[in-house]
């Protein structure tokens, strides 16, 4: 198996046919619900299927803020989708590559930042976290989950012939994580969207950031 000693460098393989879009950011559109009392980015963490990129898109256009999804931007460095990325170098290799990406993101002031599900299991990932921002913990139950990730084909780690099996071990192995870099634990349950960011704000804005 090919491993790529550059974490930047990209991947040889076929364009898929939206790459173009790969990577894009979302901009808020139209004036921003709501304000924060401080700058620092807002990282939401949590299992595939929590609504981390849902929720983050909702969250980024009522503060008036850029989201970003940390997926997309390992894809827009390396030209491909996620799976082909562990289809060639494998989860070390991926895993790599998100440290970099992550490094870079949580630099940036004043954004949304949706990292991946497994992106807590380095220690110094959770460290940039915990220092750099204000993280919000998006926990859901093994059959939620299950509900909203059984159709999709973009979950390398899920094809597997227990999928639901699977996502139960992984949320044992990364609950302690996701709980000890988090500020903030939100439980997204079946609420509406809309609903939940409506939620979140007055819990981001009473928090007390440290800079």
């Amino acid at each position: 198996m090919n491993v790529f000693a550059n974490p930047c460098a990209p991947l040889q393989a076929a364009a898929t046919p939206d790459a173009e879009c790969v990577g894009a950011r979302a901009l808020p559109c139209g004036e921003p619900l709501a304000s924060l009392p401080y700058d620092l980015p807002i990282f939401l963490v949590g299992m595939m299927g929590a609504g981390k990129t849902t929720i983050g898109r909702g969250l980024a256009r009522a503060l008036g803020r850029e989201f970003v999804d940390l997926d997309h931007e390992l894809e827009a460095r390396c030209g491909v989708r996620v799976p082909v990325i562990f289809e060639i170098e494998g989860e070390a290799g991926f895993r790599r590559r998100e440290a970099s990406a992550l490094q870079e993101c949580t630099q940036r002031r004043a954004i949304v930042l949706a990292t991946g599900g497994g992106a807590i299991l380095a220690e110094e990932n959770r460290r940039l976290l915990r220092e750099r921002g204000v993280v919000l913990y998006l926990r859901a139950s093994v059959d939620e989950l299950y509900r909203r990730t059984c159709r999709d084909r973009n979950r390398p780690l899920l094809a597997t012939a227990d999928p639901r099996g699977t996502l139960r071990q992984l949320l044992t192995l990364r609950e302690p994580l996701y709980h000890e870099v988090a500020h903030l634990v939100v439980e997204t349950g079946c609420a509406p969207v809309a609903s939940l960011v409506k939620s979140l704000i007055p819990k981001l804005q009473a928090y007390e950031a440290q800079e």
